[in-house]
This record gives C-alpha cells, structure tokens and sequence, in this order.
C-alpha cells in the first residue's frame, strides 16, 4: 500500500514538473459538424481540451487546412456532410501528435472568423471556422503568404511555433460521409392505429416496420442520413412530421401507409405526390383519411382553421418541389415494381397534408391494402419487408444519382 502511494506521488510530481509528459498524450477530436448561416459556412470542431492549432490555404485544388496540435481523431460519429463551400471533408492524422482536417472547397474562399468556445451548456470545447467566398486573387495571396492573415492560434506566448511544410501528406481514406439526407415517415402511431387488416393487423405496426427496415437498408448502403420522424409506437402530428423534414434539412421525405378499401379484391403499391386536384376520386378519398389522422388523434386544431379548411395552399408550395416530387415518384415505380406488385396507375396525386414541406421533394408510398387477406399476410413478412426497404433503396438511390 505504501509502494502504491509512492507511485502515485512520484508521478503527479513528475507530471507538475514535466507538464510535456501529460500535454503528449493528446486530446481528442470528437465531431466535425457543417452547417451554413448568412452566406457563411461554418465548421465546428468539438474536442474535449482546449486546442491549438494552424489554419492556411492550399491551392490545386482550393482549400483550406487546419492543423490542431496534440489531438487525435476521437470521433463518436461521422462527420457531417460537407456543404456550402466546402466540396469535400477529409481527415486524418498529420504526425503523431497532430490531427489534421482538409477542407476542399467549392469555390475559393477565406477564413473570416476563427474561435474557441469553452465549455458550456453541456457543450465541451469548440473550435469554431467561418468561411467567406472570396475572389482567386485573394485566395492565391493568402495561399502564397507565408503567414497568412487567416491564419490564428491560440498558442500562449513562449510556445515553439511549429511550422508545416505545404504540401498534404498521404490521409488515410476517410470515411464515407453520407451524401443526402432521407426522412422516413411511418404513418399514424400511438393513439392512432390506421386502417385494420381482416386480421386485425394494425397499419402503424406494418409501416413502423417497414420504416424500420427502410432506415436500416439506406444507412447499410452509406449514402444516405436517415431521419425517422417516429421509430417507436407514438403518435407524431401532421405538421411535426412535416416539420422534422425541413428541420433535418431533408433532400426527400417519404411517407409509409398501408390502406384498406371497400373492395376486398383491391391490392398493389402506389405513389402518392401532393396536387391541388386529386388525379381520382380515390386519391382524394385516401387523402381525407389521412388528412384525418390529427383529429382521430385529439390533436387541438383550433389555432389551425385554414390548414383544415384547405387540404393544401398551394402558394406555399414551391412549383420545384413539386416537380422533382413527380421525378421521383416516377423513378420509384420503375424501380419498385421489379419487386413488388404496383397497382394500375400506380403514381396519382391529391392534398395530402403530410406532404407540403414547401422545401422538400415529398412522396407517400402506400405499401398495399390490409384489406385484402393475400396482402395482409404479405404485409406482415419480415422477408418481404425487406425486399421493399431494398427497393425502396435502390429507388432513392436512383433519384439522387440521376
């Protein structure tokens, strides 16, 4: 016990005397985030010490370089997606005691602010870097200088400078970083439980499977962030889910349903896209069910009167949106219907509420019709699950790489 003790004391005297020793071992880089505000884009490194680091310009190709002195790559997620002026994120490590973050851009651009925030709000350290477009001739004169005026530190007085060469050594690969965002929306939940199969068969337990494997499949592919506006049996309103689409950023959103209809003989898959005419009677029928879904639910509307009068403002509707919302159904049904069976004229349209993200492509995919006992039980297959979250996929996958 008293050997321990003497450890214990000799080492917190050699660490007070040598504070290199414990400055060797490094912190860590735990996220890279992206995001863009005010014609800026801003990157946030987050990190569980307080950093120091080099930040300069590079040209063929474009781009901007920090090195952060004693940290490693500690990543507990995938960096986000590179945006605005940034074309590509890469990292790595620079030697053994520097992580290195390369960020490609789009178009020639400059530091305009770079910061340190401490810890706050739950929030550990945070080097935050502004980017500003600038011209190539403002570009190539920092890049040229050999201290360019974007270049800060947060070195105490006294440090060594440590100064890199210009050239970019070997990275490892990086990670693949997903490239689109892809909301998936199970329909009903909670309180609500859809349509009823002649075998009782709830339709928020089908979809909420199949919403399941749908993220499960897109986020094993790589290409995709997958937002699920509900991945458990509880009930989200209609503008909510509307809402995490445009929160989430979304480049697609796609709602799951799985009807039931008079006709027990009626069955296939269809793809629904927002209108202000429904293309059928039965479109605009389905749509009014599912417009219902707050009311089942007791969500308070009071405060929302013209959103109930009118299934869909189509002011707020940008013609874009809705334009690519019909590509992608279009693709959709190429692709789905080598999996599964699709109904005649199986892309219609009406004023689905969940659909008027006025920024997002959005479609509705109804899986089939619980109605029917053939369907039912096909609906209820894990293994047919997920053959449609594969086609579901590919679908996606189709659109974006168009």
């Amino acid at each position: 016990m008293m050997l321990h003790m003497i450890r214990v004391a000799f080492y917190l005297i050699l660490m007070l005397a040598l504070p290199g020793i414990a400055l060797a071992q490094g912190g860590g880089i735990t996220s890279v985030r992206t995001g863009e505000h005010v014609g800026l884009t801003r990157v946030v490194v987050d990190l569980d010490h307080k950093p120091d680091w080099n930040l300069f310009a590079l040209d063929e190709p474009d781009r901007i370089v920090v090195d952060i002195k004693d940290a490693e790559w500690r990543l507990e997620a995938k960096p986000d997606s590179a945006r605005g002026l940034i074309s590509t994120l890469r990292y790595g490590r620079f030697s053994h005691t520097t992580g290195r973050l390369v960020l490609e851009l789009a178009r020639p651009a400059l530091a305009q602010r770079q910061f340190v925030l401490p810890p706050q709000a739950g929030q550990g350290w945070r080097l935050v870097i502004d980017l500003k477009p600038a011209d190539k001739s403002a570009f190539l004169k920092a890049r040229q200088a050999e201290t360019p005026s974007a270049r800060t530190t947060t070195r105490p007085k006294g440090t060594e400078v440590v100064r890199f060469g210009v050239g970019i050594p070997p990275l490892p690969p990086p990670r693949p970083a997903p490239q689109w965002t892809v909301v998936i929306d199970p329909g009903h939940g909670g309180q609500d439980p859809g349509a009823l199969g002649r075998g009782k068969t709830r339709e928020k337990d089908v979809v909420l499977a199949v919403g399941r494997a749908v993220r499960d499949a897109m986020r094993a592919d790589g290409r995709f962030r997958v937002v699920m506006t509900r991945a458990s049996d509880h009930f989200v309103p209609l503008r909510e889910r509307v809402r995490i689409a445009r929160r989430a950023k979304a480049d697609l959103f796609i709602s799951l349903h799985a009807d039931a209809a008079a006709g027990r003989n009626v069955r296939g898959a269809g793809i629904y896209t927002l209108s202000e005419n429904a293309s059928d009677r039965e479109a605009a029928a389905l749509a009014r069910r599912e417009n219902r879904s707050d009311i089942i639910a007791g969500v308070d509307l009071s405060q929302n009167t013209d959103e109930v009068t009118n299934l869909i403002l189509i002011d707020l509707v940008q013609r874009e949106t809705m334009n690519e919302s019909a590509v992608f159904a279009k693709v959709a049904v190429q692709e789905i219907s080598k999996t599964i069976k699709l109904r005649g004229n199986p892309h219609r349209f009406a004023g689905f509420r969940v659909l008027r993200a006025p920024d997002v492509p959005s479609v509705l995919v109804e899986l089939g019709f619980l109605s029917n006992a053939a369907e039912e039980r096909k609906l209820k297959s894990r293994d047919w699950q997920k053959r449609v979250a594969k086609a579901i996929t590919v679908a996606v996958g189709a659109y974006f790489e168009r």
